[in-house]
Order: structure tokens, then sequence, then C-alpha cells
């Protein structure tokens, strides 16, 4: 990855069920157990989804496990949690997202120069012919790789 960047969490299942068509750089509001927590890469965002209230961005459904060392002043693990965009990105957002099919999911975590930020995709959802078709490519492409390495080595 480049440099200064650390990816805490990856949203792989959003890539399975969507077409990723833009993505977002998104700040989130913290708490301190939160970061370290994350520091320690215990999140998940397996069924989280980003949601546009009153023109706020929340991000919702996302779990980060209450820290190691935490006291009884640990966070809970799915609040919801506010993102930061700009007034520009989040109309954006919120105009693509109102239309039929479209919908705001996170697709990683990670740490950009010491600071926690979340990657937020404007996703249009797979219909099941549509995963099929991307199962076929993915192991039609690891067939050719491994055919490549096997005759590489001869």
């Amino acid at each position: 990855m480049a440099e200064g960047i650390k990816i805490v969490t990856d949203n792989r299942k959003a890539w399975h069920d969507y077409f990723i068509e833009d993505t977002f750089e998104a700040g989130i509001v913290l708490k301190g157990t939160e970061v370290k927590s994350l520091r320690e890469g215990k999140a998940n965002l397996k069924d989280s989804y980003v949601l546009v209230k009153d023109g706020e961005v929340f991000l919702l459904g996302c779990h980060i496990s209450p820290y190691s060392h935490g006291n009884i002043e640990n966070h809970d693990p799915e609040r919801t949690r506010k993102l930061l965009l700009k007034k520009q990105e989040i109309n954006k957002i919120l105009g693509k997202a109102l239309q039929k099919g479209y919908t705001i999911v996170p697709t990683k975590i990670y740490f950009a120069h010491g600071l926690a930020k979340v990657e937020v995709a404007l996703a249009k959802g797979k219909q099941l012919h549509d995963k099929r078709d991307a199962i076929k490519e993915k192991e039609a492409k690891r067939e050719i790789h491994r055919e490549i390495k096997e005759r590489s080595k001869i």
C-alpha cells in the first residue's frame, strides 16, 4: 500500500455483493479506546452500512472490539459513528443513493498518516447471475496464473 497507510480491515463482501462505482475517503469520529482497538486491528465491516440523515453521514453496524486493556469506560462495540465528509461529497453521495438500486457501503478502515479513515463507496447491487459470472472469471484467472507458473518451472 502507499506510504503512511495501514489497512485495519477490508470489506471483501462488499466487492462480492456490489458493483463499486465511486469511492470517498471519510474521517471517522472515534473514542480513545476505539482508536487503540483499531490499531490492534480489531474491527469488522461485514454487515455495516452508511446512512445519511439530516445532512450528516453515519456508519452503522461496524463492530470495533473493546480495547483489551480498557477499563469500565470502554466503548460500545456496535455504536453508531459519525463520518466526516465535505458538504458537496455528502450531496453527491445522497443524490446517487436516492436513485433506485444504489446504496452506500464502507469498503475499508485504515490509518492514513496516523488518522483513522473509512473508505465509503457508492455501490449498485449485483444479481445472483452477476455474482456467478464474477466467480467464474476469478477461477479462470486463477487457472491461467497456475498454468503460467507451472510452465515457467519447466
